[in-house]
C-alpha cells in the first residue's frame, strides 16, 4: 500500500469513528489535525534499512490544537489506523498521570468499540511506580531475619527518616497484607492514602535492585505482570519522564519501528533539562561504607577477586568528598550567612559554569574513584546473575545479596555522573554546563550538594531523542510563543530540522463573545513586590465578592497566597479552598460538590494549578491571576542560560522568558473555557500587560478574548 493510499485510509477510518459515535462530534479543525497525522505517520520509513547506505524519511507534525478541538481523538484514530496497516505500533507519551488515565481508561476503549479493526493498549509507568513483592515481604517480617538482611542498615543509612520503626513496620505488614489478599494490585497510584518517599523507595521495583526472572518472586511480581499486558498491545500509553528515562533500553518500543505522540509537549523541554541534570550529596556519606561494607562481604561470597580494592575505593571516594564539602563550605561561607530563601537552600551558582581551580583535581579523584568501585559492582552483579542462572534453588538467597547492592548503587552512579558533568568544560560558543551548590544549616551542621545541568533542552533533545525518532506527532494545546513556533522548536531541537512541519488548528470557541480578559491597572509597579502585593490583594478580594459560582485564583508565589488568604473578610473565607490544605483530589471533589450544591466555591492555587485543571460550565466561570508567570528568578539553569547568551550578544529576557511566560499564560488563561456554551472571565493584577511592548507580545498569544481594562478601584479605562 503506497503512503498515499495508508493516509487516505486512515484519515477514512477517522471519519467513520466519528460518524458512528454520538458522543464525538466533527469538527473541520479536528479532521485537519487527523489529515496531517495520517500523513505524518504514512510517509516516513520505519524499521531496520535493507540497505546501510539508504537514508530512511523522517517525518515530524508539531501540530498546536486549541482547546476544544477534540486532539485525542484527532491523533488516535488516525495514527492506529497507520499502525495496523503498516504493522507497527503506537507509542503515546503524556506529560500527566491525568491524560494517561483518561486515554487509557476513556478515550482508548471508546475508540476501540468504533473502529473496524480491533487493537489492544495498556499503560506504562515506570517501575518506580510498582512494589518489588521480594522487599516488601523481608521488611513485613515474612521473609525472615538473617545475616543477608537488607534493611536493618539500608534504614540507618537513609538520607532521610521521618517515621518510627515500629509505624513503619506496621505500614509494611499492612501494604504486605492488602497485596497477598488482592485488596491492593501493588501500584503506587492506586493506594488509598500515598506513602511519604521514605516508606515506598526501600520497596519500590528499581531495576538497579532487580534481578528479573531469577527472583524467587517473579511470576508474581507486579511489575513484570504489568509489561507482560504490553506484549501484545498495539498502542502504548507511556509519560515524558519514563521515555526519556528508557532511551536505548527496550522498556518501550523502539523509536525508529513505531508511531510516537508526544501529548502536552510544552513539557518536553522542562521533563529533559530535569532528566539529564544531575546531583550528589556531599555530607551525607555514611550510604559509601555500608555499600562497601555489603559489596566486600557478596563479592567475597562470590569469589570476584577485585572486591580486594574496594575498601581503597571507599575510603578515598568518602575522604575526597568530605574535603570537597570543606573547600565548598569555606568559599561559599558568606551564602550560609544569608538569611534563608524562599525558595529553598542557599544556592551558590559558578558563573560561566567555572569551577575553582581548588576543585578540579579533588573531582578527577572522585570520577576515577567512583569508577572503579562501579566496575566492582558490576563484576559482583554479573556473579551473582550468573550463580541464579546454574543454582536456581539458592535464587532467593542470591536475589536479597543482589538487591543489597541494587539500592545503593544508583547513588554511587550518581555521584559518578555529576562528577563528569561538573568537570565538562565547553569554549565559547559552546552552551556551558550550568553548575551549582546548595548549602543549608539545619542543627548546627552543614549540608552540602553539588549540582550539575544542560542549560540547551534543545541541544540535548536533539542527540538523544530525535535522533532516533522517524515518524512523530508533537501536540498541545499551547505550542506557540506570541503567536510563533519558533520557540518551542528550539527548545525541543526541532529548529531546522527538514523532517519538521508545524501546523496551528484554532479552537471552535467563540472566544470574543464567550470570555472576556481583564487587565487590572495597579498603581504599584509589580516589580516592587510588597507594595504591588498589598494593591493587588486589596482588588482581587473586592473582585472575589462578585464570584457567584466558581473561580480559580492563580498566584506566583506562596507568600502572594497567604497574603491574599489573610486579607479575605470573614463572609469570603469559608468560600476558599487553599492549595495544601486539602490533598489535590480532595479540594477538587470538594469543589465540585460545592458549585453543584449552588454554592460558591473559590479555588487558590500555585502554578502547578495553572494547567491540567479541567473545570466546565459553572464550576470555573472566572480565573483570576495576580501576576504574570515569569520563571523563578532563583533558577541556576536559566540563570545560567541568561548569562550564556548575554555572553555571545543575545537579549534572553526578548529570546527566553518572554516566550516562556507566553506559553504558561496562555495555559493559565486556558482554565477559563472549557466548552462552547462557557462563559467566562480573566483577571490578570500586572499592569505590565498593557504599558510594556514585551505586554503587548504576551496577550497576542492569547485567545482572542473581547478586552477590558480597569485601574485598581475597579474603573474602566479607555
Amino acid at each position: 500500500m503506497s503512503p498515499e493510499h495508508t493516509a487516505q485510509s486512515a484519515l477514512a477510518a477517522f471519519d467513520k469513528v466519528v460518524s458512528a459515535a454520538g458522543d464525538f462530534r466533527s469538527r473541520p479543525g479536528q479532521r485537519l489535525m487527523a489529515q496531517r497525522v495520517a500523513q505524518t505517520f504514512s510517509e516516513a520509513t520505519l524499521g531496520k534499512m535493507e540497505n546501510e547506505d539508504d537514508t530512511p524519511l523522517r517525518s515530524i507534525a508539531v501540530i498546536q490544537a486549541g482547546t476544544g478541538v477534540g486532539k485525542s481523538l484527532a491523533y488516535c484514530a488516525p495514527a492506529i489506523a497507520v499502525a495496523l496497516a503498516r504493522k507497527t505500533r503506537v507509542l503515546i507519551s503524556t506529560a500527566t498521570v491525568a491524560l494517561q488515565e483518561q486515554l487509557v481508561t476513556k478515550d482508548l476503549p471508546a475508540l476501540a468499540a468504533l473502529m473496524d479493526e480491533p487493537f489492544r493498549f495498556g499503560l506504562a509507568k515506570g517501575r518506580g511506580r510498582y512494589v518489588c513483592k521480594l522487599k516488601l515481604s523481608r521488611l513485613a517480617g515474612e521473609g525472615g531475619a538473617d545475616d543477608d538482611d537488607m534493611f536493618a542498615d539500608e534504614l540507618a543509612a537513609a538520607s532521610f527518616v521521618r517515621h518510627d520503626e515500629e509505624a513503619r513496620m506496621l505500614q509494611y505488614a499492612s501494604l504486605a497484607r492488602d497485596l497477598s489478599t488482592a485488596a491492593w494490585d501493588g501500584d503506587r497510584d492506586n493506594l488509598a492514602q500515598q506513602p511519604d518517599a521514605d516508606i515506598w523507595q526501600p520497596i519500590a521495583a528499581e531495576a538497579s535492585s532487580c534481578t528479573g526472572k531469577h527472583c524467587p518472586a517473579f511470576n508474581g511480581c507486579t511489575y513484570f505482570e504489568k509489561r507482560k499486558e504490553l506484549v501484545g498491545a498495539q498502542v502504548i500509553v507511556a509519560n515524558h519522564d519514563l521515555l526519556l528515562s528508557t532511551l536505548g533500553t527496550r522498556t518501550l518500543p523502539e523509536l525508529d519501528n513505531c508511531l510516537l505522540i508526544l501529548d502536552e509537549g510544552h513539557h518536553l523541554p522542562a521533563v529533559a533539562l530535569d532528566k539529564f541534570s544531575t546531583a550528589m550529596d556531599l555530607s551525607r556519606l555514611g550510604w559509601i561504607d555500608t555499600l562497601a561494607g555489603r559489596a566486600k562481604r557478596i563479592g567475597s561470597l562470590m569469589g570476584v577477586s577485585e572486591v580486594a580494592d574496594v575498601g581503597r575505593y571507599a575510603s578515598q571516594l568518602k575522604q575526597t568528598l568530605e574535603d570537597i564539602a570543606k573547600t565548598v563550605a569555606t568559599l561559599y561561607a558568606d551564602a550560609l550567612r544569608e538569611p534563608p530563601s524562599a525558595f529553598g537552600p542557599a544556592r551558590v551558582r559558578l558563573p560561566k559554569g567555572e569551577l575553582p581551580p581548588a576543585l578540579v583535581e579533588p573531582l578527577g579523584m572522585v570520577s576515577v574513584m567512583a569508577e572503579s568501585f562501579l566496575g566492582v559492582l558490576n563484576d559482583i552483579a554479573k556473579a551473582l546473575r550468573a550463580e541464579m542462572k546454574d543454582a536456581p534453588n539458592e535464587a532467593r538467597r542470591l536475589s536479597v545479596l543482589y538487591a543489597q547492592l541494587g539500592m545503593l548503587s544508583p547513588r554511587l552512579e550518581s555521584v559518578h555522573a555529576t562528577a563528569q558533568l561538573l568537570l565538562q568544560e565547553s569554549e565559547p560558543p559552546r552552551a556551558p554546563v550550568a553548575k551549582w551548590f546548595t548549602l543549608a544549616e539545619t542543627d548546627g551542621r552543614v549540608q552540602i550538594k553539588a549540582c550539575a545541568s544542560p542549560i540547551l533542552p534543545g541541544s540535548t533533545l536533539r542527540h538523544q531523542l530525535w535522533a532516533n525518532v522517524r515518524a512523530a506527532v508533537v501536540t498541545s494545546a499551547t505550542l506557540t510563543s506570541c503567536g510563533e513556533f519558533d520557540f518551542f522548536l528550539k527548545e525541543t531541537g526541532l529548529k531546522d530540522d527538514e523532517a519538521t512541519t508545524t501546523l496551528e488548528v484554532v479552537s471552535p470557541f467563540d472566544y470574543a463573545t464567550q470570555g472576556q480578559f481583564v487587565t487590572v491597572q495597579t498603581l504599584a509597579d509589580p516589580r516592587n513586590a510588597s507594595a504591588f502585593v498589598a494593591e493587588m490583594v486589596l482588588a482581587l478580594v473586592r473582585d472575589l465578592a462578585q464570584v457567584r459560582h466558581g473561580a480559580l485564583c492563580l498566584f506566583t508565589s506562596r507568600d502572594q497566597m497567604r497574603q491574599a488568604v489573610l486579607a479575605l473578610p470573614d463572609a469570603l473565607r469559608p468560600q476558599v479552598l487553599v492549595q495544601g490544605d486539602l490533598p489535590r483530589i480532595r479540594l477538587m471533589q470538594q469543589h465540585r460538590e460545592r458549585v453543584g450544591a449552588g454554592e460558591v466555591s473559590i479555588i487558590f492555587g500555585m502554578q502547578s494549578f495553572g494547567e491540567g485543571l479541567d473545570l466546565p460550565g459553572q464550576l470555573c466561570e472566572t480565573v483570576f491571576i495576580a501576576k504574570l508567570p515569569f520563571a523563578s528568578p532563583d533558577d541556576p539553569v536559566g540563570e545560567s542560560r541568561a548569562e550564556w547568551l548575554r555572553g555571545v550578544g543575545r537579549d534572553p529576557f526578548s529570546e527566553l522568558v518572554v516566550p516562556a511566560t507566553a506559553i504558561k499564560l496562555a495555559q493559565w488563561a486556558g482554565r477559563a473555557i472549557r466548552t462552547e456554551t462557557d462563559k467566562s472571565f480573566v483577571y490578570c493584577y500586572d499592569r505590565r500587560l498593557s504599558d510594556t511592548s514585551y505586554g503587548q507580545r504576551l496577550l497576542q498569544g492569547l485567545p482572542p478574548f473581547a478586552r477590558k481594562r480597569l485601574d485598581a478601584q475597579g474603573r474602566v479605562l479607555a
